[in-house]
């Protein structure tokens, strides 16, 4: 299997026998697969979604240690936190970069306690011994001005200082595509999106032997024959649960995190900034767009009981963060300016039967658990992003036990597709743009361009990205809908979305040949995603009216 269309993908599904079906297509099943497929594992990955659809897209785009774990006393947590994100900005130094963070100091009258100065040294020195000295900057304490310069609009008569220490920040989801093509394109796997697990079948000796599934797209019923299977299925690992060990089953704690976007001149920041919610004994994070033009500000950590397949971000949440906001900086920043926002749900663990049960779902431990059921399936429950590569290591691990198996992981080292032995500056932001979202296949999209100069445009006003892009996304990356192109292939979604649903049209017409989509087809993509649009905006009480 050398190429990446769905096609294909589809019918090797159903026409090969494997020795693994990895059911979840998020960060956590991608890097399964990549690490299955790398140790010569002949390796299915599936997902009812897109590629990332879930948790995997809706993150605060951060690969961090976790300055806050070190509060819960979680070092082992933060430090193996650490040591991944070096390795992740090693892999796919295109996708992971380095991203300061900000943390300013408020008083009054020019005096800030001791006692919080003195705690965040301390903070932030055992979060350089823990690991954060490795990505070759320390903490520092700056003053007032050097803060202001920053991040301009922070109130002036309360700031006193702020420390600056540094973590990284990458597109999540664009991490999890181009792990699912390192693992199909570099090591033979296959990989399909829309293809939803039904049933799993067991042989005469109690193991699993195939994977029923369903073609979303089509409805079409088919078989997978394996010799295994793993649990990668996030926030949705409940269902996988109940329908191999046959009982209802209740492991996983949904926590919802939220996140709205806002033009840059409302939130000036050229780095990440920590604020405190004023009430709340938690902060959220203002973190600049690489893209520029916008800032977004997350995330919120409380527990959720709805459908697992439609989080919204509510009205209360967009008062939690702009209160957030606007209890920091002098300029008000209101429900009008928001022109993005997205809701995601963190896959926690519930506490152990007999275990304390906080009120707080942030206090919930973000470590993974790797369970094995003895006929052929493997679980893989909780964590984060950043740790997916342990995460998908120790899933690996506990499934050549089950295959009885002998095969030492390769991914610690292991560059990802499209990334560069060096990086280097671009002659120009467009091309710098390219060169982060596709390494050394930014040479495709310039190709393109070349061929058809006209594919150069940027359709969504203020935003970089081009009509090739588009293209790029629909004949190579398995986007099947304009809501795949506009939500995860690019972010122009979370940037803005009512500026990218005044271009909908225009995109759903550059791409309409490769989709194979005729003039009715365009319109249904480009009313599914105005559906999509005006749900979330209307969920979180906002008008669409002047946020473009």
């Amino acid at each position: 299997m050398t190429s990446f269309t769905r096609p294909e993908h589809l019918a090797a599904l159903a026409d090969n026998d494997f020795d693994v079906v990895v059911i979840g297509a998020g960060m956590t099943g991608a890097g399964v697969a990549l690490d299955a497929a790398q140790r010569g594992l002949r390796v299915a990955l599936i997902d009812s979604g897109d590629f990332a659809s879930g948790t995997s897209s809706k993150s605060s785009k951060m690969v961090h240690g976790g300055l806050r774990y070190l509060q819960q006393k979680e070092f082992r947590l933060v430090y193996e936190n650490l040591r991944e994100r070096q390795r992740l900005m090693k892999n796919a130094p295109h996708l992971v970069r380095i991203l300061p963070f900000l943390i300013p100091l408020f008083g009054k009258d020019g005096v800030i306690s001791s006692a919080v100065t003195k705690g965040y040294s301390a903070a932030l020195r055992l979060y350089d011994l823990t690991g954060g000295w490795r990505i070759g900057k320390r903490y520092e304490q700056i003053t007032k001005e050097q803060t202001l310069a920053h991040l301009p609009t922070l109130h002036v008569d309360r700031l006193v200082a702020g420390f600056l220490y540094y973590d990284a920040r990458g597109d999540d989801a664009r991490v999890a595509l181009t792990l699912v093509q390192t693992a199909t394109l570099t090591f033979g796997a296959t990989a399909a999106n829309y293809v939803r697990a039904i049933g799993v079948a067991h042989n005469d000796a109690g193991r699993v032997c195939a994977v029923q599934c369903r073609d979303e797209l089509s409805g079409r019923e088919f078989t997978i024959n394996t010799a295994s299977v793993v649990n990668a299925a996030g926030v949705w690992a409940d269902s996988i649960f109940t329908m191999t060990e046959r009982r209802e089953s209740s492991r996983i704690t949904p926590a919802k995190g939220v996140h709205v976007t806002v033009a840059h001149d409302k939130l000036p920041a050229d780095v990440a900034a920590v604020f405190p919610v004023p009430g709340d004994r938690r902060s959220v994070f203002v973190v600049p767009f690489e893209e520029a033009g916008y800032t977004f500000v997350g995330t919120t950590d409380t527990a959720y009981d709805g459908d697992l397949s439609d989080p919204q971000v509510t009205p209360e949440d967009v008062e939690y963060l702009l209160r957030a906001i606007n209890g920091s900086t002098s300029i008000t920043v209101t429900p009008e300016d928001i022109t993005g926002v997205w809701a995601g749900l963190r896959p926690l663990l519930a506490p152990e039967a007999g275990g304390h049960v906080s009120e707080r779902t942030a206090d919930l431990s973000r470590r993974h658990k790797v369970i094995r059921s003895n006929d052929g399936v493997v679980h893989i429950t909780g964590g984060k992003w950043t740790t997916y590569r342990e995460m998908a290591e120790d899933t690996v691990d506990a499934l050549c036990q089950e295959l009885q198996l002998r095969k030492k992981c390769g991914t610690r080292a292991l560059k990802l597709y499209g990334a560069p032995s060096t990086l280097r500056a671009q002659d120009s932001a467009f091309h710098q743009h390219l060169a982060n979202r596709y390494g050394t296949l930014m040479s495709e999209i310039t190709s393109l361009i070349a061929e058809s100069p006209e594919l150069a445009n940027c359709p969504i006003a203020t935003l970089p990205y081009c009509d090739a892009e588009f293209l790029y996304a629909a004949q190579f990356e398995m986007s099947t809908s304009l809501v795949d192109l506009l939500t995860r292939r690019t972010r122009a979604h979370l940037m803005n979305a009512p500026a990218t649903l005044k271009a909908a049209a225009h995109i759903a017409a550059v791409v309409a040949s490769a989709q194979g989509w005729d003039a009715a087809e365009q319109a249904a993509q480009v009313a599914h995603y105005r559906a999509l649009v005006i749900h979330e905006f209307t969920s979180a009480g906002l008008s669409l009216k002047g946020s473009s």
